[in-house]
């Protein structure tokens, strides 16, 4: 045992409430046992929240496991080298805390008599919580435990004595008193016998070493899918109970989302509303704009959480981060607060920031790979992520992209947590059809995922092509019930006109002009974030010359402006342009012009409507913001599409079949759009060549991202690539504006910094939209900076424009 009186400077530590944990507060900072018993009682309330679900009730130890490592998972902080880093003004270690961990895994386990299975799986752990135990083959991410521990290392100066300058200066890691502490500390909480070493017998280097080998061992060669995931879900399970511990953060218990949903709406449900209420498991509902599909999703979310066993989430996914805000500000009028509070809380998950804030929380003291780091600045900005990654985990009712969910894919210490999460929960995925084939791919494996991890799902749409309908039956194991609303639920609201000439043509620019003087609210939707800035700039002194005195009279939207406009945009287009209700006076006046960003999430409504070309499913979508519910006096009022000269960001199939579904359509002499026509369009559109090459591709990516991210085979190699990986193949990153800057770094490292906060300022765009502008990636903020013209009104220009983001 290294332990033994000191040869250097008299020892500080006076007994074990002289350890500590942390290095924040600097007034009052942590001690050892304060924070292990405090992440101790964080597994209990995670376990209260998911219990046995899914794939965790075939492991009967699960939770038993984690809630040992996580009382030893921080055991090795107890060495001279991490106490005097911790202090104020002190300096890095250079050793991994966690690995002298192992030795008091492997000191408890026998006197625990654990089985062999147990100490293994809560030494990976313990281990675990902060590196990989294998270095990727490509490198990058943090250096694996298995490079920085190895047959080079001098174990007994790393964790015995370690030497000094001069022999005064040598420092015993672990006094003799202490350690003796520490263990019946240790073994009172897990009520066994401290532990008795007899003369001799191996040191907490050696044991620290001999442990780490087996793992190494262990962990380097593939493990079985079902195994993996597991150890995956406990990895999670103990970083996410750090980093509440950390945090001082609860989970809430409060639901939101109360039983009875139904009964609390002002209207009569719609039979497809009842109908969704009482179906228990997964669901697909097909109904048309406007007839309640998002109150569906909450009924339906609503009866399973009876069924479901401890505490569920509800998670609502939308295809565009741009649509994030309008549902969470929607959501917040259907919820119910907890007692005593005024707001019911639900929580955005920025896809950018999460993944900085799980990141920065994950960093602990050692600081062995930034040994000339300031430990204050780093200390509080720690603490602050980890305030903030706990603020991301806390609610039952989250909104989130799709890619933000997959990244738990990932693995390794910063995204583990996010899949556990996603175990005894109900997704609600809202909009599925706005997917190109590898997405919907992808999502597809991750319901069969979900399943696995308990969960169930619902699918909503307006425009859900029978297609994918069967393509969801067939990626799970258990039964989709499929609704669909009964014809007649909608009006006929809109008179389909095809239009030959481009929407930017003279004679398109003069019609649109001729309705804003008449008064009517227009709506033109075009394909490209360029194209709307230009023809916004054609038309917006048209509208505002109609309307005079109104600020509101035109504006742009898209998914280029930074989340903070948006968001303010957004909720200004709500007031001016809502439902219409009976009786209304017929015309609103104001003009929008808007990328497919208004087709997701919006509840908006106007006079007349002049769109481009796109695929059948975006042109359904954007006829469903014109007369919405069909209450326009007048009945059913023009909605124009225009052909197009180029495809992008579309597929040129996916145009082509829809303008031959819409073709065939006028051909029979059909100028009314109804319900029924758009299950005709799309019917036609997906049974063109391009129709079943969609259906064969989203087949092979779903296939091909199971086998690549969703079977752990290797759950503690370094997966840092798979981040990037995984984010190009959704094809989406936030930028940050350069003369935003200084801003976001007060935002984020000010003495009161919140990324959370900072989000406002990010931009979202597609990776290869990134070559239209000058960039560069900072080191500092771990963000990358974008030139180019900003302005609060038009958005951000690129220098030459390609296509628009989805």
């Amino acid at each position: 045992m290294a332990a033994g009186s000191v040869t250097g400077p008299v020892p500080r530590r006076g007994s074990l409430d002289d350890i500590r944990a942390k290095s924040t507060p600097a007034e009052d900072r942590e001690r050892l046992t304060t924070h292990s018993r405090t992440v101790h009682a964080a597994v209990a309330q995670i376990e209260d929240r998911i219990q046995s679900a899914g794939i965790l009730a075939t492991e009967p130890a699960f939770w038993s496991r984690v809630r040992r490592a996580a009382l030893l998972h921080d055991a090795g902080k107890i060495a001279e080298g991490f106490q005097r880093q911790v202090e104020p003004g002190g300096t890095p270690w250079g050793e991994r805390h966690e690995v002298l961990s192992l030795a008091y895994v492997d000191l408890l386990a026998g006197a625990g008599a654990w089985s062999d299975e147990d100490r293994v799986m809560v030494a990976t752990l313990v281990a675990t919580h902060h590196r990989p135990l294998h270095a990727a083959s490509t490198g990058g991410g943090k250096p694996a435990l298995a490079l920085q521990y190895n047959q080079k290392t001098a174990w007994e100066e790393a964790f015995g004595t370690t030497a000094g300058a001069t022999p005064d200066q040598a420092v015993v890691q672990v006094l003799r008193f202490l350690h003796r502490e520490l263990l019946g500390w240790l073994s009172g909480f897990l009520t066994v016998d401290p532990p008795k070493t007899a003369l001799g017998a191996p040191s907490l280097a050696q044991r620290s070493r001999d442990l780490l080998e087996v793992l190494l061992d262990i962990w380097r060669h593939p493990a079985k899918p079902h195994q993996g995931l597991l150890a995956v879900l406990a990895q999670g399970a103990l970083t996410l109970a750090d980093h509440s511990g950390s945090a001082h953060e609860s989970l809430q218990t409060h639901m939101p989302l109360l039983p009875g949903y139904l009964a609390r709406l002002p209207y009569e449900p719609y039979p497809h509303q009842k109908r969704a209420a009482g179906t228990g498991g997964h669901l697909v509902l097909a109904a048309p704009t406007g007839s309640g599909k998002t109150e569906a999703g909450l009924a339906w979310a609503a009866g399973q959480l009876r069924t479901m066993p401890g505490l569920p989430r509800v998670v609502w996914t939308l295809p565009y981060r741009a649509s994030l805000n309008a549902i969470r500000r929607r959501l917040a009028d259907d919820l119910v607060p907890a007692p005593g509070e005024k707001k019911a809380r639900h929580r955005l998950l920025h896809g950018t920031v999460a993944q900085t804030l799980l990141t920065e929380a994950l960093d602990d003291d050692c600081a062995a790979d930034t040994p000339h780091a300031e430990p204050t600045a780093s200390q509080a900005r720690k603490a602050r992520a980890q305030a903030g990654a706990m603020r991301l985990f806390t609610q039952r009712l989250r909104v989130a992209t799709p890619h933000q969910l997959l990244s738990g894919a990932i693995a390794g210490p910063s995204y583990s947590s996010v899949l556990l999460e996603q175990a005894n929960s109900l997704f609600i995925l809202d909009e599925l059809h706005a997917y190109e084939p590898d997405t919907f791919g992808r999502l597809l494996a991750a319901m069969r995922l979900w399943e696995q991890l308990g969960s169930r799902f619902a699918v909503l749409s307006a425009t859900l092509a029978g297609v994918m309908t069967r393509l969801i039956q067939e990626s799970v194991e258990h039964p989709v019930t499929v609704h669909r609303a009964p014809h007649g639920t909608s009006p006929v609201r809109h008179r389909l006109v095809l239009d030959e000439t481009p929407v930017t043509a003279a004679a398109s620019i003069e019609r649109l002009r001729s309705w804003l003087r008449e008064g009517h609210s227009v709506l033109v939707v075009v394909n490209t974030v360029a194209g709307a800035q230009n023809l916004f700039e054609q038309l917006a002194d048209d509208a505002r010359a109609a309307l005079p005195g109104d600020p509101y009279a035109a504006l742009l939207l898209h998914s280029r402006f930074k989340n903070g406009d948006r968001d303010a945009i957004e909720k200004v287009l709500l007031k001016r342009h809502p439902e219409r209700r009976p009786g209304e006076n017929p015309r609103r006046g104001g003009l929008v012009v808007a990328t497919q960003a208004v087709e997701v999430s919006l509840q908006l409504d106007f006079d007349r409507g002049a769109v481009e070309s796109a695929p059948i499913e975006a042109v359904a979508q954007r006829a469903g913001r014109v007369n919405r519910r069909g209450l326009h006096p007048d009945g059913p009022v023009g909605f124009r599409v225009h052909r197009t000269e180029g495809h992008l960001p579309y597929e040129a199939g996916a145009v082509d079949a829809a303008w031959s579904a819409l073709t065939t359509l006028t051909d029979q002499g059909a100028t009314d759009l109804s319900e029924q026509d758009i299950d005709q369009l799309l019917d036609h559109a997906y049974a063109t060549e391009w129709g079943k090459r969609w259906e064969e591709e989203a087949r092979r990516h779903r296939d091909e991202f199971t086998t690549r991210f969703l079977t752990f085979t290797d759950p503690f190699h370094d997966r840092s690539e798979f981040a990037r990986e995984l984010s190009e193949k959704f094809d989406s990153v936030e930028v940050l504006h350069r003369d935003d800057t200084d801003e976001y770094r007060k935002l984020t490292r000010g003495k009161n910094g919140d990324s959370l906060l900072a989000a406002r300022l990010l931009i979202p765009l597609r990776y290869r939209q990134l070559t239209m502008y000058q960039t560069e990636f900072d080191r500092n903020l771990q963000m990358r900076l974008i030139d180019g013209e900003y302005d609060s009104t038009l958005g951000l220009r690129p220098r030459a424009e390609r296509e628009t983001i989805l």
